[in-house]
């Protein structure tokens, strides 16, 4: 898989796979904090959708100010982040996100950044993977997170960009030939037997203040109700207009409504459909390409647009990875008591 360093008994370089999975790839965030806490010095990554715009905004040393961000992002920040686009290639151009991102990273070239870096993105024209190693870092990041029918593609040359996660939801094979001591993934659309939620894994204290947090949201939500209606009849109009539905012989008011649960529900519908396709294509990657030490967040945590929940997310992936490397750990220790 990768290639060893004999002489670095400690074993403390790996490369990073970091896959798709939405908002459950905030978890990325705390398995490279994991990492560095414990001294490990990630020497490359591959990324595909958010676990490309994690990886790319870490190789840009500006991971500590987007965690800051995303921490503080509220339900109605959040939302208020939905630039609706009439475009039929997508409902939202995420010109407010990449205007955020730019702000942190300016126009840096990936080849100019500390850490290689690979993106993964699909080419819905000649319908195969492409992979950035070179130029704009947000144009890379851009196209990887560009979710069909949700996100508008990233037109370049006869190139459409979308979601990389359409072909290679983790993207491992990047990653193989690196020099480092071992290879590390992260699936963030792991498939379960049976629904696992957010709160169940993560340890107790971080249990109970995630399920404060979502107490004041209900409550948050239940003050400013108007304005949420407003906005997911906004952030709606556009998929439903596009995926058409509805008689239009009800009241205005109420047909208004109607039309946006239905749209609203459309759009679950099509997140999970694309959710289940990952896991399922993850699932084949990582046995052609079985990495050293997988952390796996299950798909169930948390829908894949719950962006508000970020702090939790990154204690879940801080949590699962200080597991993985325990027993990564135990594993070495075993074995170099067993040669002597």
């Amino acid at each position: 898989m990768t290639e060893r360093h004999s002489d670095d008994a400690a074993g403390r370089r790996v490369v990073l796979a970091l896959g798709s999975g939405g908002a459950r790839g905030y978890a990325h965030i705390g398995v490279i904090e994991e990492l560095e806490a414990r001294g490990y010095e990630v020497v490359a990554l591959s990324g595909c959708s958010m676990g490309a715009l994690v990886a790319g905004i870490y190789a840009a040393g500006e991971l500590s100010a987007y965690r800051d961000w995303v921490c503080r992002l509220d339900y109605f920040d959040v939302l208020r982040l939905v630039d609706v686009t009439w475009s039929p290639m997508g409902a939202m151009k995420a010109s407010k996100v990449m205007s955020k991102l730019e702000e942190l990273v300016g126009d840096r070239l990936i080849e100019d950044l500390s850490i290689p870096v690979t993106t993964v993105a699909t080419d819905l024209t000649r319908q195969r993977e492409v992979w950035f190693q070179s130029g704009s870092l947000l144009q890379a990041i851009r196209a990887s997170i560009a979710v069909p029918g949700v996100i508008t593609p990233v037109y370049r040359g006869a190139q459409v960009l979308v979601d990389g996660g359409l072909l290679n939801p983790l993207p491992v094979m990047p990653a193989v030939g690196v020099s480092a001591d071992f290879l590390m993934a992260v699936n963030a659309t792991a498939h379960t037997s049976r629904p696992v939620t957010l709160e169940s894994l993560l340890p107790p204290k971080e249990a109970a203040e995630e399920q404060a947090r979502e107490k004041e949201r209900d409550r948050s939500g239940a003050v400013d109700f108007a304005g949420w209606m407003e906005g997911v009849r906004g952030a709606t109009r556009r998929l439903f207009d596009g995926f058409g539905g509805g008689d239009g012989d009800d009241d205005a008011e109420q047909g208004k409504l109607e039309r946006g649960r239905h749209a609203w529900g459309r759009l679950d519908m099509m997140l999970a459909s694309f959710d289940i396709a990952q896991g399922a294509i993850a699932k084949y990657k990582l046995a052609g390409y079985p990495p050293d030490v997988l952390v796996e967040i299950p798909k169930t945590v948390c829908g894949a647009y719950e962006f508000h929940r970020a702090e939790a997310l990154i204690c879940l992936g801080r949590h699962l990875a200080r597991e993985a490397l325990d027993r990564r750990e135990r594993e070495l220790n075993v074995g170099l008591t067993s040669e002597r």
